[in-house]
């Protein structure tokens, strides 16, 4: 008897010793690490295309420089600033680069507006002559430096600038003659601006804009058919417009940051 229950005994131990050997093999599966998250970065990079719309500001300076015509009232020195206002609206197309939160990029534009306005001189009567003078279109090549974070970018630009102006005058009451004329010149400038731009989805982009331009005198000639000259140095001195914007972006390389 005493031996049956040490065989038994010896049997059962060697059972348990086997199961606890099962289960340490089965507590030592290896570990594996989960992948790392991947946070979609907004990428501003690639070209983009699109159109604003706004209103712009248009200060208007003219004086005259020189003045031998019959119907000319104002003498040299002498000349007259205004300012006018309308809408304005256009396109714009340019490319984006971005290094981490930094964008950079070249931009160019091309507007038309409504600015105009007219001035009744009074040097020899009331409405002796009339002076009117327009700029209806503007264009504009800068360069852009921004700040990206995700689908916000904050910017600011500056570079070339040009504006087409026309001035002319009409003289209607003989005292002592009638005239008209006028000139229309491409004023050429510089502009600086800042703006910001959301990123809605992947390749559309809103945004608002202000820029400010000033321009370089030109010289306007005025007499018409008559004869001698009535010049005038004139130019739109500044224009400032404010837009909203809207843009579509071509895909550039997917950025991801880890």
């Amino acid at each position: 008897m005493r031996s049956k229950l040490i065989a038994a005994f010896t049997c059962t131990t060697a059972l348990v010793a086997a199961g606890a050997a099962s289960a340490a093999d089965l507590a030592a599966r290896p570990y594996t690490k989960a992948p790392a998250y991947i946070e979609p970065l907004y990428n501003w990079t690639g070209f983009y295309v699109g159109g604003h719309i706004g209103g712009a500001w248009t200060n208007e300076q003219f004086i005259n420089s020189a003045n031998t015509t019959i119907f000319g009232d104002l003498a040299p020195g002498q000349g007259y600033r205004q300012r006018g206002s309308g809408i304005m609206g256009g396109a714009q197309v340019g490319y984006n680069w971005q290094a981490s939160n930094y964008v950079f990029g070249l931009e160019g534009t091309i507007s038309g507006l409504d600015n105009r306005g007219s001035f009744t001189n009074t040097a020899f009567g009331t409405g002796d002559d009339v002076f009117s003078w327009r700029t209806n279109a503007l264009a504009t090549i800068v360069g852009r430096a921004g700040f990206a974070v995700q689908n916000n970018l904050f910017y600011v630009k500056g570079g070339y600038a040009g504006a087409n102006n026309r001035l002319s005058v009409s003289d209607t009451v003989a005292n002592p003659a009638t005239g008209a004329g006028g000139a229309t010149h491409w004023a050429n400038g510089w502009t600086v601006g800042a703006g910001w731009e959301y990123g809605i989805t992947r390749n559309w982009i809103v945004g608002v804009e202000y820029n400010y331009a000033a321009f370089q005198n030109q010289s306007y000639q005025l007499a018409g058919t008559a004869a001698g000259t009535y010049t005038f140095d004139a130019k739109p001195r500044d224009i400032q417009w404010a837009v909203v914007r809207a843009s579509y972006k071509f895909d550039g390389p997917v950025v991801a940051r880890y």
